[in-house]
């Protein structure tokens, strides 16, 4: 050890060394970006990129090693022979590319962490011969020691590197990979310089074919600072390229792509950006919610296609007619709400809601059809006492107050319709008294694979069989009970039910549950897991707990301890409803998620929205990348199915291989001959 730290302190001029260190480091630095750029690259551009990543790597090896050796002190006349100084620049470039080309093209298998490994020796290789091309009055003796050391020392640093790049477990692994990529550099040359003693005979001629130190060191710093400016610059323009895609995927994810209006998300986010402002003078914020009537009539007549084309060309018309203050979303299916922070007595939202009902009321031209429907509007405005999502229900209510006057009505929102409050908290009080006498039960939806269409397993799915009211959808009583508190017992009730039925099938299939976000920040909750699957003997690989982004949001740090707490225990994770939240991208590089759901709505879209093919096809090259398997929930036709096929997506679940139902309609697939062995028998639904 102390040979080594005589050979850099001692033997070494210290400028030279620190010029060395910063060609390393900036070499090795967009070496490790560019090589991650390749991993994520296909066909021509993933080989220009490996020569890039390559070139660059090499020269920074070979100019680091002149650098160095041209502050090393021996005491006597040097030089460098100009042949091998110039094999060893192509040796060096050629390991760096064949290494990183093995890891690139070798996926996650070991061939990454074996590609490091080449790439080390190239770098140990490519000193070496720089060794031999080195001139000097004298003999060098040589340590085998040392050079075994630098050996190891290279080939684990580079091993490092790739992997790191390779198996990220955090957003910050490229830079643990640019300081492994560093230290199989540095460390190739040092302990190769510390494994040599030069024993000088000043009577030993120097050949005169050989390149003084200055010449070789004015030449390695010139080709340096141009080869590092031109990779600086190509992965400046490759960020921002890179950043205009993830603006547009932002973009995409934040309006509906059939209509290109704001979805309910940006609805919420803008909603909240208002509210928290300080409006103009006396102006206060209302909210308008409307849906269409007669628009399932256009379905039902004309097909979906004539219903997709009512929607588009509404879409225009209602983004044509939103002033400044005002802002316009589709929440879903037919539905839509609007916003203006400039109301200042009712007439102002009065004229924005007839704007809306003249606009939606024309009619629309497709195919030589003419189209009508129409719509009522509910308004609510913001006081001080006033929630938002209070706000929201009390706009729903004015609306459905509004179609009980008649289509094409408008109705503000008042305290005499709080009757709609007194009935939630009557089926809230129900559900306690359901829970307890057993009117719950669990449906199972199948998950398939997309291409054997075999199923793979289920998602368990709550249902409320009302002595009074018949089958309650969930819809309808899931908010009231995120709302009351009582989904933490309702969903209790549904994590050990589901995991009870699990273990006892015979062919274990893994079963999905949902977690709502009050579950998700209960501290206790991967204790009542750990308690649940003893109790149960369910195998804890089995169970798939499926969390939405909303349920993160909420407490981002708590949410990052429990997910952690539940994957030590076994607990597989996935994200339900990709592609719906803004910041999807972020939360899968902080969260160890086991699987991708992508959401209904933009699988419904694939074969009539570019913009939702665009947003399926992204999150399944990006899955890829990362290495998390992907479930696209909501496939129906197949048209759905054809496309998830041509893109790769392994995993399905819809009404495409049959509607929910009771554990009754999958005995046969649960307690009979495993999938693996059979076709899934489940009927289509289209």
């Amino acid at each position: 050890m102390s040979r080594l730290f005589t050979c850099i302190f001692v033997d070494h001029d210290l400028r030279y060394v620190a010029a060395a260190v910063l060609v390393c480091a900036l070499g090795a630095a967009l070496t490790v970006r560019l090589f991650s750029r390749v991993r994520r690259a296909h066909g021509l551009e993933k080989g220009l990129r490996l020569f890039m990543a390559g070139f660059i790597g090499g020269t920074a090896t070979w100019g680091t090693h002149f650098l160095a050796m041209l502050g090393y002190t021996s005491g006597g006349m040097a030089g460098y022979e100009p042949g091998l100084t110039l094999l060893s620049l192509g040796v060096a470039i050629a390991a760096v590319t064949t290494g990183l080309g093995v890891a690139a093209y070798g996926g996650r298998s070991l061939l990454l962490e074996a590609g490091g490994v080449v790439l080390g020796l190239g770098i140990v290789a490519m000193h070496y011969l720089g060794m031999a091309a080195y001139e000097i009055q004298g003999i060098i003796i040589w340590d085998w020691r040392y050079v075994a050391a630098s050996l190891v020392a290279g080939a684990a640093f580079g091993g490092l590197a790739t992997n790191r790049v390779g198996r990220p477990i955090g957003p910050f692994c490229h830079y643990g990979a640019t300081v492994a990529l560093i230290l199989a550099i540095a460390s190739a040359h040092f302990l190769g310089m510390a494994a040599i003693e030069v024993v000088l005979d000043r009577g030993l001629a120097i050949p005169d074919a050989i390149l003084p130190p200055s010449v070789l060191g004015l030449g390695v710093l010139g080709v340096m600072l141009v080869l590092l400016a031109v990779a600086a610059a190509t992965y400046l323009i490759d960020s921002t390229t890179m950043n205009d895609a993830v603006e547009r995927y932002r973009h995409l994810s934040l309006h509906d792509p059939l209509t290109g209006l704001p979805n309910r998300t940006s609805f919420a986010e803008e909603l909240g950006l208002v509210a928290s402002r300080s409006t103009d003078g006396n102006a206060r914020i209302a909210v308008l919610s409307f849906d269409l009537d007669r628009f399932k009539e256009v379905n039902d007549v004309h097909g979906h296609a004539a219903g997709d084309a009512v929607l588009r060309e509404l879409g225009e018309r209602l983004g044509g007619v939103t002033g400044e203050g005002e802002f316009i979303a589709r929440v879903g299916g037919d539905e839509f709400i609007a916003l203006t922070r400039r109301y200042y007595v009712k007439a102002d939202a009065s004229r924005y809601a007839q704007r809306i009902i003249n606009e939606i009321c024309r009619p629309i031209e497709w195919q030589g059809n003419s189209l009508s429907v129409g719509t009522s509007v509910g308004i609510a405005v913001l006081d001080d006492d006033t929630s938002l999502d209070d706000l929201l229900a009390q706009a729903d209510v004015a609306m459905y107050r509004a179609k009980g006057s008649g289509s094409n009505s408008v109705c503000f929102y008042d305290a005499s319709m709080d009757l709609a409050v007194r009935e939630r908290n009557v089926l809230a009080m129900d559900m306690r008294a359901g829970l307890r006498s057993g009117q719950f039960q669990l449906f199972y939806q199948r998950q398939n694979n997309t291409f054997t269409e075999e199923v793979v397993g289920f998602e368990a799915l709550l249902r409320w069989n009302h002595p009074v009211r018949g089958l309650v959808p969930p819809l309808d009583f899931i908010p009231i009970a995120e709302s009351s508190g009582f989904i933490i017992d309702l969903g209790e009730w549904v994590l050990r039910e589901a995991c009870r039925e699990a273990a006892s099938w015979r062919n274990p299939l893994p079963i999905a549950v949902n977690v709502a976000t009050q579950q998700l920040s209960d501290r206790n909750f991967p204790t009542l897991v750990q308690r649940v699957l003893q109790e149960t003997g369910l195998d804890p690989s089995r169970l798939e707990l499926e969390i939405t982004e909303t349920g993160i949001i909420a407490d981002h740090q708590r949410a990052l301890q429990t997910i952690r707490h539940l994957k030590s225990l076994g607990v597989r994770i996935a994200m339900d409803d990709y592609g719906t939240g803004y910041s999807s991208l972020s939360m899968l590089l902080t969260f160890p998620f086991d699987k991708i759901k992508i959401d209904r709505q933009f699988v419904d879209g694939v074969a009539t929205s570019s913009q939702s093919a665009a947003i399926v096809r992204s999150t399944l090259i990006l899955a890829e990348s990362l290495g998390i398997p992907v479930l696209a929930e909501g496939v129906e036709t197949d048209e759905h199915i054809k496309f998830l096929k041509e893109e790769g997506c392994v995993q399905v679940q819809g009404f495409f291989f049959g509607k929910p139902g009771p554990r009754e309609g999958i005995e046969s697939i649960v307690n009979g001959q495993p999938e693996s062995r059979r076709k899934s028998s489940g009927s289509r639904v289209a």
